[in-house]
């Protein structure tokens, strides 16, 4: 598993916590279905990019693109 998708999906499973929701209630929310939020928690490598920000927005976190070896 690469780094960035390891920082995904740690990242979403730790707001989701702080937030005090679960899985199920992440999915409804944000409008995708369950079985992606478990695919991002869980590291999957394959996910469509809207989708995953539209989790993201949730938080107000986006997914970006940055130039290799950018670490900010």
């Amino acid at each position: 598993m690469s780094k960035s998708i390891s920082d995904l999906s740690s990242t979403v499973k730790q707001l989701r916590k702080e937030a005090g929701i679960t899985q199920e209630q992440l999915a409804e929310y944000s409008g995708v279905g369950l079985a992606l939020v478990r695919k991002i928690e869980q590291g999957g490598s394959t996910m469509r990019v809207d989708k995953v920000n539209r989790i993201l927005a949730l938080f107000d976190y986006a997914l970006v693109a940055l130039p290799a070896g950018d670490n900010s």
